[in-house]
Formats: structure tokens, sequence, C-alpha cells
């Protein structure tokens, strides 16, 4: 039996590509996932060749994958066109937060007048299950609740441009988000806003939920920076 390389093995701790999308729509959640848990680190070059080599794929539906990164400026190029892992410094992370801040900070005055009881509930309960599981979760895991979380907020707006725009700029910020919500040291702080931000919607607080919202994402970008200045601290 042929040794698998330590990205093949990577991969397979992901799981199969199910194809429910395009091939390309799925390898990039796979690239996604990848440069989250940094097995593809900040500024490191792509290489082509092993990558699809591992994925078991022809470079076509890679390159088109990566294009899909591009756009979420997951990845970008060299003056040569060779494919890295982004690196956006803490300034443009900060940047992109403030703005998602305030789309978040929408949604949930949105979310307020147009969300059922069904659905503030069940983000109340996504709430809990957060600060239940905080313990047990797997770092991604755990993120994936989160951003559930912020993406049921979002649908719950009933504002389809909204929900295109937070879209864009949560998929720029994936990797950054990652950050903040795998660092331990304030974990029970981030928690504590979740929380804050359920109530305020269930009390249907428009003010309330908009001010939760930015307070927490200026949490994340606080969180962004203190891993930047210190990367070993979680």
């Amino acid at each position: 039996m042929t040794d698998r390389s330590p990205l093949a093995e990577s991969l397979a701790e992901l799981g199969p590509i199910e194809g429910r999308r395009t091939l390309a729509a799925e390898i990039a959640d796979r690239l996604r996932d990848l440069i989250l848990l940094e097995r593809l680190a900040p500024g490191a070059p792509i290489r082509e060749r092993d990558l699809a080599e591992a994925l078991g794929i022809s470079r076509t539906p890679l390159r088109e994958a990566l294009r899909i990164l591009e756009m979420d400026e997951l990845v970008t190029y060299s003056a040569t066109r060779r494919p890295m892992v982004a690196d956006p410094d803490v300034t443009t992370l900060a940047q992109n937060l403030r703005v998602l801040g305030a789309l978040e900070a929408l949604a949930g005055e949105e979310a307020c007048a147009q969300a059922t009881d069904a659905e503030l509930a069940a983000l109340a309960a996504a709430a809990r299950e957060m600060a239940e599981r905080s313990d047990s979760d797997e770092p991604l895991a755990f993120f994936r609740r989160d951003m559930a979380f912020h993406s049921g907020i979002v649908e719950a707006a009933r504002n389809p441009p909204l929900l295109r725009a937070h879209a864009q700029f949560n998929a720029r910020l994936w990797r950054a988000r990652f950050i903040s919500s795998r660092r331990r040291l304030k974990r029970a702080r981030t928690l504590e806003e979740h929380l804050d931000i359920a109530a305020a919607l269930s009390a249907r607080d428009a003010a309330a939920s908009a001010a939760a919202l930015r307070t927490h994402l200026g949490t994340a970008a606080d969180n962004v920076a203190a891993a930047r200045h210190d990367p070993g601290e979680d």
C-alpha cells in the first residue's frame, strides 16, 4: 500500500467530496477547510500538481476552485500567476470586520421585525448549544455552529440584497472568523455575547440586537489582532 502524503491525509480527514454541487465548488469547500486549519498556511504557495493528485482530480476543476477562492480573497496570485494562500494584514481584516459588523447589525434589526417566533427560538437554542458544547466540540465543528448561528440571523432578516452582501464579506473573512472562534482565552466572553444577541432578538429589541452584533464583531477583530501578536496563545 502506497503511503499517502500529509496533504492527502488532511483531505481524507475532511471526508469525501459528495458531488451535491459543481465539482469546483466542492473542491473550493475542501480548500477552505484546509486553509482554516492551516494545512495550507497563510502566504504559502499552492502547488497545483500536488494538490490535484491529492484530491484525485485533474487540474482544470482545481483551477476553477482556486478562482472561486480568489473571489473570496482566500487565495491570491503572484505576478507570474502562481497561486498562494492569502495573508491579509490586520488593518485590512479589521476594516472588513467593521463592514461585516454593520451588515450583521442591520440583519439583527430586520430580524427583530421579520423573523418568526420559531426562528428566534431556534437561534436562542443554537446559542445555548454553543455554550454547552464549547469544551467538547472540535474547533472546526464549533466554528460551523458559530457561522450557522450568524447565517441564521441574516436569513431571518428576509432581505435578499443584505444576504448577498453578507455572504460576500463573510467569505473573505472566513479564516479570520475561524481564528477568532477557536481562541479559548476569551471564549467565555464570546459565548456570553452570543447569548446576549439571542436574548435581544428574542425580545425583538432592534437597537439592542444591532448593538450586540456590532460588539461581537468588534470582539472578533480584537481576537484576530491578538492572534497575530501572539499566535501561540489560544
